[in-house]
């Protein structure tokens, strides 16, 4: 690939850790940034308002709600902050109601299993959960060519996939943006068009895609997402966000709610459960107040980035990662670009052992079952890529190759 792009090269700057780390696990944890420690600081002398600290914690999960909204092209009122993605499921599948005869949710194979174990578990009530397959195509670690564009329709089938399974019995159709383990953009949009025409709103999981590349929820079709701030948002965890299209209009009120939850938070009256028309009615108690202030330092650092321009980045960067770790005979799986997230995935029979030694060479990764997760953002370079390929070649060096190894998606 060219040279990194000056605002790549500012943008790294803000990261010192980068100094001393090669960090390309931003699928797990994004890097740690002065703005972090900064809006840390800025919490910490907060807290010596006494009670007036509260004021500004809530100021800044507010801030964080907007921000959020107008990332994926929403209104803040159609916004609800939840701990975690796998809250912002249940708020959704436990809202929902059940019509006469819609007792399907379909989701599919490459869904996040904290996702999936939320529509599993509304199987008590006699909900029914069906996975569309979307797996991808074998490794080959003789065939250069995995996951490039000639290597058949796997969108096509993977619409196929769920097309077959969406029917007037589905209540929810559950769709990962990015795919958590092999990187791969879903075709949301025509799952969407497929489940609208059979009278299903559509759930989306965007936490692999959000901050690294652009999310608008009126091109997806989405009538729900989530995605939270620890990973490329460059925040802490503890904090997520769900959109909701229509807030007031589902079949239930929550169950699992809070004093955050009502049309007044400050009304304090113990007998009365309202529930306002914003998708604030899906809050529960008082959110992880410095998760909120990082993620307005992410938001800080997000914001002013072309995301165009951030994708393509991290395009080329895993074009020359999977080019170069091929050279040295690594089977790595990497969808085709027009398909592809922000990272790759390099095979291991021992990812975690893989990981390990990397990391005592200075290389963060993220091992997921079979694979080790090697992911980019725009503040990664060449230079790590080669600092990347070199521990994996000493890693080789003292433990053998990874044995040609056939493994099926």
């Amino acid at each position: 690939m060219s040279g990194t792009s000056s605002a790549a090269a500012a943008f790294r700057r803000r990261f010192p850790m980068l100094e001393r780390t090669v960090h390309l696990s931003s699928c797990s944890l994004g890097a740690r940034s002065t703005d972090l420690d900064h809006a840390l600081g800025r919490m910490a002398a907060d807290m010596t308002l006494g009670g007036g600290a509260w004021e500004r914690f809530s100021r800044q999960v507010d801030r964080a709600r907007a921000r959020f909204a107008r990332l994926i092209g929403a209104d803040a009122d159609r916004v609800a902050v939840v701990p975690n993605a796998s809250v912002g499921a249940y708020q959704v599948a436990s809202t929902l109601g059940r019509r006469r005869g819609r007792h399907r949710i379909v989701s599919s194979a490459p869904e996040f299993p904290s996702i999936s174990h939320v529509w599993l578990a509304q199987g008590r009530d006699g909900t029914e959960v069906v996975h569309a397959p979307c797996a991808g195509k074998p490794v080959d670690e003789t065939a250069d060519g995995y996951g490039d564009d000639s290597a058949g329709d796997w969108a096509g089938d993977c619409v196929a996939g769920y097309a077959a399974l969406i029917d007037e019995r589905t209540r929810l159709v559950s769709v990962p943006l990015v795919t958590y383990a092999e990187g791969r953009v879903m075709p949301v949009a025509e799952i969407a068009a497929i489940a609208h025409a059979a009278g299903a709103p559509v759930f989306v999981d965007a936490y692999q895609a959000v901050g690294v590349r652009p999310v608008r929820v009126d091109e997806l079709g989405c009538d729900f997402l989530v995605a939270g701030t620890m990973k490329y948002l460059l925040g802490l965890p503890g904090l997520a966000f769900l959109y909701v299209r229509a807030p007031g209009s589902l079949g239930l009120d929550p169950v699992l709610t809070g004093w955050f939850g009502r049309v007044d938070p400050f009304a304090f009256d113990v007998r009365l459960l309202d529930f306002p028309a914003a998708a604030t009615r899906f809050e529960t108690g008082t959110p992880a107040v410095p998760a909120a202030y990082a993620a307005n330092a992410g938001f800080d650092l997000v914001e002013p980035l072309d995301l165009a321009e951030v994708r393509d980045h991290v395009l080329a960067l895993t074009d020359l990662a999977a080019g170069s770790l091929r050279e040295r005979g690594e089977q790595v799986v990497l969808p085709p670009r027009r398909a592809r997230g922000a990272h790759l995935c390099l095979f291991d029979p021992e990812p975690e052992s893989l990981a390990r030694f990397l990391a005592e060479h200075g290389v963060s990764v993220s091992p997921r079952g079979r694979y080790v997760r090697i992911s980019c953002h725009f503040y990664n370079d060449a230079g790590d890529v080669a600092a990347l390929c070199a521990a994996v070649s000493a890693y080789r060096s003292k433990h053998g190759s990874c044995g040609g190894v056939r493994v099926h998606s």
